[in-house]
C-alpha cells in the first residue's frame, strides 16, 4: 500500500528507465508519484533500481488512488476485477457464437469498466453492501437521464447475478433497497419532458421531398414497414422482391420473422436508390441495399476486440445523422425526435387497422403468449390492409399519385 514519511536526501539515486516511466526517484530514495497533491511511494530503488516492482504497485493502486479511494491489499477471495473479467469472457463467447450482439457486449464491457472504477479492482465482492451500490447510482445519475440510470442498474445487476449463477461466490449480492431502475412515474415524466416521437402526414410529406436519394427510400421503408436505423443499416438485396412487391426480413436486432407489403412509391425509390447505389469497397457492404459514398455500409456496429486487447465501443450511425439534417432543414427537429420515429408511426396508425396481430408482424414484434406460439402464418391480405391503412393516412388511397 502507498505509504508517506519524512523526506530523508538519498545519495546516487537513479534514473527513469525510460522517459515515459510513470514514476520517478525520489529524494528519499523510493520510487514515488505525485497524485491529487500527495505524494505516494511505491519501494525503494535501491531495491529495485529498474522500478518493475514499483511499476507493479503502482498499476495495482492506481485506480484507487486516483479516484481518492485508500488502496486495498488483494486478499482471497473473488475481486471485482476478477468477477468482471469472468462476466465478459462468458458474453464474449456467446458474441463469438452471434448468441450476442457485439452491440450488447459493447454495453456490457462499459458497464463493467463503470463499475471497476467505482469500486476498485482490488475490492472484494463479499465486501460489497448496499451504500457501495447507491454511491455507484448517484455517480451515474449525474451524467445519465432516467433511461441511462436503467440501462446501468439493470446490466450491473446481472454483472453481480452471474457470479453467483457462475458458483463465483457463494452468496447472492445485496444491492439494497435503492439499486433499483427508476420507477414507471419518473419515466412517464422523462417521456412527457422528452415531448412525442410522432411525426405526422403532413411533415412526412415535406420530409419526402426534401430527402435526397437514398435517404427517401430510406424514409419511405420506415414508414411503409416500419424500419429502424438498423433494419436500414443492414438490408440485404436478397430480401427484396420487387416482381411481388413485398419485404421478407427478420430484424437484426430480435431475429424475429417479418413480411411486408410494399407501396408502389417504395419500390420506385428503392429501385433507384439501388441504381444509383455505389460499389462497395468493404466486406460489410457486400450485398446491401444502401452503400455510403465511400462504399461502406450505413453504419457500423462496435468490432469485438481479439482477446487482451481494449474494446471500443464506438457507434457510427449515418442514418440518424442524414434524418436529423433534413429535419432541421425543414425546422422540425426536436431533442429526442429521430428517424426511429418513423417505426412509432407505423406502428401507431397501422394500429389503427383494428388488426394489431397483422401490425405487430409488419413491425416484427412478439407477444409472449400461446396464440403467438401456435400462430404459423399471417395471411397476405391482413397484412396488406395494415400499410394500405398507412398509405391512405399519409398520401390517400393506394393509387394516389
Amino acid at each position: 500500500m502507498a505509504s508517506k514519511s519524512t523526506r530523508k536526501r538519498h545519495p546516487g539515486k537513479p534514473g527513469k528507465p525510460h522517459p515515459d516511466f510513470p514514476l520517478f526517484p525520489h529524494a528519499t530514495g523510493r520510487w514515488a508519484k505525485k497524485v491529487k497533491g500527495k505524494f505516494c511511494y511505491f519501494g525503494k530503488t535501491a531495491d529495485d533500481p529498474h522500478g518493475e516492482a514499483a511499476l507493479k504497485n503502482w498499476l495495482e493502486q492506481k485506480d484507487d488512488l486516483l479516484a481518492g479511494r485508500t488502496p486495498r491489499v488483494k486478499a482471497d477471495g473473488l475481486t471485482v476485477a476478477d468477477l468482471c473479467n469472468h462476466f465478459l469472457t462468458a458474453k464474449r463467447h456467446l458474441t463469438e457464437t452471434g448468441e450476442l450482439s457485439t452491440r450488447t457486449f459493447a454495453d456490457y464491457h462499459a458497464v463493467a469498466k463503470q463499475v471497476v472504477d467505482n469500486f476498485g479492482q482490488n475490492r472484494l465482492v463479499i465486501d460489497l453492501a448496499a451504500d457501495d451500490f447507491d454511491r455507484l447510482r448517484c455517480q451515474v445519475a449525474r451524467t445519465r437521464g432516467p433511461v441511462g440510470i436503467g440501462n446501468v442498474v439493470q446490466r450491473t445487476r446481472t454483472l453481480f447475478r452471474y457470479g453467483h449463477e457462475a458458483g463465483l461466490i457463494d452468496r447472492p449480492v445485496r444491492f439494497g433497497p435503492t439499486f433499483k431502475k427508476p420507477g414507471r412515474k419518473v419515466m412517464r415524466r422523462e417521456r412527457a419532458k422528452r415531448g412525442s416521437k410522432m411525426l405526422e402526414a403532413a411533415d412526412i410529406r415535406r420530409i419526402l421531398d426534401a430527402a435526397p436519394m437514398p435517404l427517401r427510400a430510406m424514409v419511405l421503408l420506415g414508414v411503409n414497414s416500419g424500419f429502424g436505423n438498423a433494419d436500414i443499416r443492414e438490408l440485404p438485396l436478397s430480401a427484396l422482391e420487387f416482381d411481388k412487391g413485398w419485404v421478407n426480413y427478420p430484424r437484426p436486432k430480435t431475429g424475429i420473422e417479418r413480411r411486408c407489403p410494399l407501396w408502389s412509391k417504395t419500390v420506385a425509390a428503392l429501385r433507384e436508390a439501388i441504381a444509383r447505389r455505389p460499389t462497395p469497397k468493404s466486406p460489410e457492404a457486400e450485398g446491401l441495399v444502401f452503400v455510403t459514398r465511400c462504399g461502406g455500409p450505413w453504419g457500423s456496429r462496435p468490432k469485438l476486440a481479439a482477446a487482451g486487447e481494449k474494446q471500443k465501443n464506438t457507434f457510427h450511425d449515418p442514418v440518424a445523422g442524414e434524418f436529423r439534417k433534413v429535419l432541421v432543414k425543414l425546422g422540425i427537429h426536436r431533442p429526442g425526435l429521430g428517424f426511429y420515429a418513423l417505426r412509432h408511426v407505423c406502428e401507431t396508425i397501422g394500429g389503427d387497422s383494428h388488426d394489431q396481430v397483422a401490425t405487430d408482424h409488419v413491425m416484427g414484434h412478439s407477444r409472449n403468449d400461446m396464440a403467438s406460439v401456435y400462430r404459423e402464418r399471417i395471411d397476405d391480405a391482413r397484412l396488406l390492409a395494415v400499410v394500405e391503412h398507412v398509405h391512405k393516412w399519409l398520401f390517400g388511397p393506394l393509387g394516389t399519385p
